[in-house]
C-alpha cells in the first residue's frame, strides 16, 4: 500500500520521541499526545533488548530515563516491563493515555497506537549506534516490519508511512541494500573535537579516540550526502546554523531535508526561510500553531 497525499505548503512536523516537552520521551503519552496535537509523524530511536526485542529508547543505559541502571542490551524485555519510565518526568499521566506501567513500548506497540490514529501518519525509525549487535539491529527491524505487513516499495504498514534514520553511514549503506534510497536519511551533527573531548570526561587517549571517530563519522556521512547516496539529510539545528553553504548546496541538489530538534519560534523560522521540507521537535502543537499562522491560509 502506498499513501498518496499532498504534500503541504507548511513542512511536515514530526514529534521528536513523541510530544516529550509535555511527557516522558517515547512513552504511550508521549506518541498519544502528538497525534492528539496534529504532527504530522513522529520520531523513535531503537534498541535491542537481550531477547532480541525492538524498544524505543534512546540512551543505551537505562539510567536517564527510568529507575534502573545499565545497559538495555543486558536486559530481558519482560525485565524492562518491571521499570518505570514515566515518573522522572514529574508530569501526571492522563488515565485516557495508559497507567504507568503501560508507558514502556516496543516498535510494535508503537505501529499499532499509529494504525488508530485514523489518518495518514509518518513514522521515522533512528537506528541508535554503536550497538552491541551491530547491524542485526536493522535486520532485526525489517523483519518485524514485515510481519507487520511493511511493503518496502512504498515503505508502509497500512496508514503508517516509514522511514530509516542513523547517523551511522554502515547502518545507512546496509539498509540501502532493502529499502529504496527516498526512504533513508543520514543523520549529521556538527562535532568540535575538542568540545567532545574535554566532555567526556574518559582522560586525553581514550576521550581524544571516541572524539576522533565520533567526527569521521560525521565526515563520513557528508560525503553520504553529497554523492546523494541517501535521498533524506538529517542535519541538526546546530549544524543548519553553522553550515548554510553545505546546506544550500544538498538543497539545490534535491536532498529532502529532516531537520532536528527544532523547538524555538527562530529556528522554525529559519528553517522556512530555508524551505527546510520535515521539522523534527518535542513541541509539535507550538511549532503548529506558528507555522499554520505562517502559512498563507492562516493569515
Amino acid at each position: 500500500m502506498t499513501i498518496e497525499e499532498p504534500l503541504p505548503q507548511r513542512p511536515l512536523v514530526f514529534a521528536h520521541r513523541g510530544a516529550s516537552a509535555a511527557f516522558a520521551e517515547h512513552t504511550r503519552a508521549a506518541y498519544l499526545q502528538a497525534l492528539a496535537d496534529g504532527a504530522d509523524g513522529v520520531e523513535c530511536d531503537v534498541h535491542l533488548t537481550r531477547d532480541q526485542h525492538v524498544v524505543l529508547l534512546h540512551d543505551a543505559n537505562l539510567d536517564r530515563t527510568s529507575d534502573g541502571t545499565g545497559p538495555v542490551a543486558e536486559r530481558t524485555l519482560r525485565e524492562l516491563r518491571h521499570l518505570d519510565f514515566s515518573s522522572w518526568k514529574g508530569v501526571r499521566i492522563p488515565e485516557a493515555y495508559g497507567a504507568r506501567s503501560a508507558q514502556f513500548l516496543t516498535l510494535p506497540e508503537l505501529l499499532d497506537i499509529l494504525r488508530g490514529a485514523g489518518r495518514p501518519v509518518r513514522l521515522a525509525i533512528e537506528l541508535k549506534h554503536p550497538s552491541p549487535y551491530q547491524l542485526k539491529l536493522e535486520d532485526r527491524v525489517l523483519e518485524l516490519l514485515r510481519r507487520e505487513g511493511w511493503d518496502p516499495a512504498g515503505s508502509t504498514v497500512d496508514n503508517v508511512a516509514v522511514t530509516f534514520m542513523s547517523f551511522s553511514p554502515d547502518s545507512v549503506r546496509h539498509l540501502l541494500r532493502s529499502v529504496p534510497a527516498q526512504y533513508i536519511c543520514q543523520l549529521v551533527d556538527d562535532i568540535n573535537i575538542h568540545e567532545i573531548r574535554g566532555g567526556l570526561g574518559l582522560g586525553p587517549i581514550t576521550g581524544g579516540a571516541i572524539a576522533n571517530l565520533m567526527k569521521a563519522t560525521q565526515l563520513e556521512g557528508e560525503r553520504i550526502l553529497d554523492s546523494r547516496v541517501a535521498g533524506l539529510a538529517g542535519p541538526g539545528i546546530d549544524y543548519v546554523r553553522g553550515h548554510p553553504a553545505t546546506i544550500k548546496r544538498w538543497l539545490a541538489s534535491g536532498r529532502r531535508f529532516r531537520v532536528w530538534t527544532v523547538d524555538s519560534p527562530e529556528d522554525v523560522a529559519l528553517c522556512q526561510e530555508l524551505g527546510i521540507h520535515e521539522l523534527t521537535t518535542n513541541v509539535p502543537a507550538r511549532v503548529l500553531g506558528q507555522l499554520q499562522l505562517a502559512s498563507p491560509q492562516g493569515r
